[in-house]
C-alpha cells in the first residue's frame, strides 16, 4: 500500500465524515489516473486520483461544471482537493456503452448519446475552454510519427517522406480549423459514456477544448473498442447533421459536413495509433495495441474515399513493408 493510496484513503473519509474507508478499484484508465468506488449505506461515489504534475483536476471541475450547465449527465464534484490531484464524485453508473452495446440496442443508445452532445454543443461559448488550434492539432498528429512510425514500426522517414506527411498534417489541420467550433469532449466514446437516468451519464471528459464541430460525433461512431458498418454510421451522421441543422448549430452543408467529418476522423486516428504506441513503450500498458489494426483499417477506408490522401496510404504501405521486412531479416 503506497503513501499516496494512505492519504487519498484518509482524505476520502474525511470527504465523507466516515471512520473507515473501502476503496474498489475501477475503471482501467490509460492516463496515470485511477479510479475507485466508494461505498456508504445505500450511496456510491466515485473516487478519481490524478496526481500531479502528470494530470489536471481543475480541468476536469471546469468542464464538469461546463457540461452540468448545458444540461448534460456529467460527475458532479462533491469533494476536491486539487494540490493533490484528489476528487469525490457522483456515481454515474457500473455499466458503460461499451459493455453492453449491440445491433438491438444501438439506435436507441446513441440516440441519446446524440442528444446529449447537442445539449453540449449548443451551450458553447467561445473563451471557456482551450482551442483546438493549429499547434494542438500538429502535436497530436506527431504522436503518430513519432511513436507508431519512429518507435513502433522502427523504420527512419526520409525527408521525403517526411514531406509528405507534413502535407497530409496541413491538410488535415486546414479541414479542421475550417469547420465551425463548438465545445468538444475529444473522448465523446462508448467506453466513456455510461447507462444512467437520465442517459448516458458523460466520463473522462478533463481534455474538452473548443474546436471542429464533427470531432466528437465522429468520435462516438468510430470508436478505438467496436466498429460499425459504413451503411450504419452514414445513416447516423446523418441523422446528426439534421438535428444539428434544426438546433440551429452551425454545421456545413451535408456534403461539406461528411467529407469533415471522414478528414478530422483521419486526424483522430493517426493520433490514436501513436497514443496506443506510446502507451505501451512509455507506459507498460500493451492491451492498447490489440486495437491497432482497427485504427489502420479506418485510416485505409478514409484514405480510399478521397484522392487527397493516396500519397499517405502508399507511404504506409511502404512503411510497413520495411518494418516487416526488418523483423524477418533478424
Amino acid at each position: 500500500m503506497t503513501d499516496r493510496f494512505v492519504q487519498l484513503q484518509a482524505w476520502v473519509a474525511n470527504a465523507l465524515d466516515i471512520d473507515r474507508v473501502v476503496l474498489e478499484p475501477v475503471i482501467a484508465d490509460a492516463s496515470f489516473r485511477r479510479y475507485f468506488r466508494v461505498t456508504v449505506g445505500l450511496q456510491s461515489h466515485v473516487v478519481m486520483d490524478a496526481p500531479p504534475p502528470q494530470e489536471n483536476c481543475r480541468s476536469f471541475v471546469t468542464v464538469a461544471r461546463l457540461l452540468k450547465h448545458a444540461g448534460v449527465h456529467a460527475p458532479e464534484v462533491l469533494a476536491a482537493d486539487l494540490e493533490r490531484g484528489f476528487l469525490l464524485l457522483s456515481d454515474l453508473g457500473k455499466q458503460s456503452y461499451l459493455e453492453v452495446l449491440n445491433e438491438d440496442n444501438a439506435e436507441t443508445l446513441f440516440k441519446d448519446a446524440v442528444r446529449s452532445l447537442l445539449k453540449w454543443q449548443l451551450a458553447s461559448r467561445p473563451g471557456q475552454l482551450p482551442v483546438y488550434d493549429r499547434a494542438l492539432l500538429r502535436r497530436e498528429l506527431n504522436l503518430f510519427t513519432d511513436w507508431y512510425v519512429l518507435r513502433h514500426l522502427n523504420v527512419s522517414l526520409s525527408s521525403s517522406e517526411q514531406n509528405v506527411l507534413d502535407s497530409i498534417f496541413k491538410v488535415l489541420e486546414d479541414s479542421a480549423l475550417a469547420q465551425p467550433g463548438v465545445y468538444v469532449h475529444r473522448d465523446y466514446m462508448p467506453r466513456n459514456l455510461m447507462l444512467s437516468s437520465p442517459n448516458p451519464g458523460v466520463l473522462d471528459l478533463q481534455d474538452a477544448v473548443f474546436g471542429p464541430i464533427s470531432y466528437d460525433l465522429l468520435s462516438l461512431f468510430k470508436d478505438a473498442f467496436i466498429s460499425w458498418s459504413p451503411e450504419q454510421i452514414n445513416g447516423w451522421r446523418r441523422c446528426y447533421w439534421e438535428l444539428a441543422r434544426n438546433s440551429s448549430l452551425p454545421v456545413q452543408s451535408l456534403p461539406d459536413f461528411e467529407r469533415a467529418f471522414d478528414w478530422i476522423g483521419m486526424q483522430r486516428h493517426l493520433k490514436v495509433l501513436g497514443i496506443f504506441a506510446r502507451i505501451n513503450y512509455r507506459d507498460g500498458k500493451p492491451a492498447y495495441l490489440k486495437d491497432t489494426p482497427r485504427f489502420l483499417n479506418y485510416v485505409r477506408d478514409t484514405g480510399r474515399l478521397y484522392k487527397e490522401f493516396t500519397p499517405l496510404l502508399k507511404l504506409l504501405d511502404s512503411l510497413e513493408n520495411r518494418a516487416q521486412h526488418r523483423l524477418t531479416a533478424q
